[in-house]
């Protein structure tokens, strides 16, 4: 009232804490992943374009981007993604260019994969085998597929026929 100064905000005022976290939350690429939380079971085929956490149980097949799965987890089906991180339970087939089976994991089927680690401690039993392309490799790894563009495109064309 009665200060020299304009009664408009300055550029260089401060913004709010929520605002400033929702502005920055349009910023990242990513957002949060799919929770599969302990006491959920999912029967059926999983798909997501982001990342999926799994903690229940799922009786399908998992196709995503970045799968985590959990140390109280369990999935029965075949799984493709982009980055695999086990830590519970998987029976059945894994594709993924990253694999990593943590001390805790317990996995019985075959991996294909483009990079593999396996902490101490973790079970696995079945095939173990590199590709160049684990998604795209029809047939686990003999021969090529013309599949290629972005880990969505590649998810996409992996998706079962209707």
């Amino acid at each position: 009232m009665f200060s020299s100064r304009s009664k408009e905000p300055s550029a260089d005022a401060q913004v709010p804490a929520p605002l400033a976290a929702a502005a920055s939350a349009k910023r990242r690429p990513h957002a949060a992943p799919t929770i599969i939380s302990a006491d959920m079971v999912i029967s059926g085929t999983l798909a997501s374009h982001g990342d999926v956490q799994i903690d229940g149980q799922v009786e399908g097949d998992v196709r995503c981007i970045d799968l985590v799965i959990g140390d109280k987890a369990e999935v029965h089906g075949e799984i493709y993604a982009e980055d695999v991180t086990v830590r519970g339970k998987v029976v059945g087939r894994i594709r993924a260019r990253k694999v990593t089976l943590a001390a805790t994991s317990h996995v019985e089927g075959d991996i294909l994969h483009e990079a593999f680690a396996v902490e101490a401690g973790a079970f696995f039993e079945g095939n173990c085998r590199h590709s160049d392309n684990p998604l795209g490799d029809v047939d686990g790894g003999s021969r090529r597929s013309q599949t290629s563009g972005t880990p969505a495109t590649r998810l996409k064309s992996l998706s079962p026929a209707t």
